[in-house]
């Protein structure tokens, strides 16, 4: 089930200034079309500063997703622009949903040392009860430990007991694994950046099981990996407007293609 239909942008109020700022100085956003975004899998492809991330982030805005990161989107002085961009969105909806979330990469690592803090205070807790409860009946302790001990559970059967113990790439797995639920909107920021190409295909394959469970992607990404999830649709942002552009057609992929067919032709440019 696709949830989100399309994308526009607002006329601007009359009383706009004559000088915009940004993120409203970026062609893509200055020039944006109607997007339709009615595939269960959309990409965001372009170079960097094209504004493929800087809308991404104002839809996770106007959507009100939760974040998976250090701040919430509302909160996120990082957003402050991209929450200007939300309000000059339009989205039309199918049917909208609760579930879902936004993750920019950069933020995971933050969000992994958020988790390990809390688990940490949750640990501490409980040591602090024993001290507490020293002498006292082994129910007396057990009823003032059992929330916190519940929430220790709870957080270690949904991320295990150590994101921190992983790779990095593990890790991001480790928490689409447990974060991805049927039905769900997920705006994903260049998931690939910790992920190997092999981690990549994982990926491919739990996003193909959640489609099949109705929910939606929209993602920006650089990897020809990512780009070629069957019947995706793909805005270039390198485009004037933004508009949709065929799998093969894509310069990553083909500069990967030729790189990967001949890279001596390309590295002998380096020396």
């Amino acid at each position: 089930m696709t949830h989100l239909l399309t994308i526009t942008r607002r006329p601007p109020p009359a009383n706009a200034p004559a000088v915009e700022t940004f993120p409203f100085t970026v062609p893509a956003i200055r020039s944006l079309p109607v997007l339709d975004m009615s595939a269960p899998v959309t990409f965001f492809v372009g170079e960097n500063g094209s504004g493929k991330s800087t809308l991404l982030e104002g839809i996770a805005a106007a959507a009100g997703l939760p974040s998976v990161g250090s701040e919430d989107v509302d909160r996120d002085t990082t957003l402050d622009a991209q929450r200007r961009l939300a309000r000059a969105l339009r989205l039309s909806w199918a049917q909208r949903t609760a579930r879902g979330f936004f993750l920019r990469a950069e933020d995971f690592f933050g969000y992994t040392r958020r988790l390990s803090r809390e688990r940490a205070e949750l640990l501490a807790r409980l040591q602090e009860i024993e001290v507490e409860y020293e002498g006292r009946s082994s129910y007396a302790k057990g009823l003032a430990a059992g929330p916190v001990r519940t929430s220790l559970a709870e957080m270690e059967q949904r991320y295990g007991v150590n994101l921190d113990a992983n790779s990095h790439g593990q890790s991001f797995l480790k928490l689409f694994q447990a974060r991805f639920v049927p039905a769900g909107l997920y705006l994903l920021d260049e998931p690939e950046a910790p992920l190997s190409p092999q981690s990549q295909l994982a990926l491919l394959a739990m996003m193909l099981d959640m489609v099949r469970q109705e929910a939606q992607f929209i993602v920006a990404t650089h990897s020809p990996i990512l780009l070629a999830f069957p019947g995706a649709r793909i805005y270039s942002f390198d485009e004037s407007p933004v508009a949709a552009v065929q799998y093969e057609r894509l310069e990553h992929v083909s500069l990967t293609r030729e790189f990967l067919a001949s890279p001596e032709r390309f590295l002998r440019h380096l020396e």
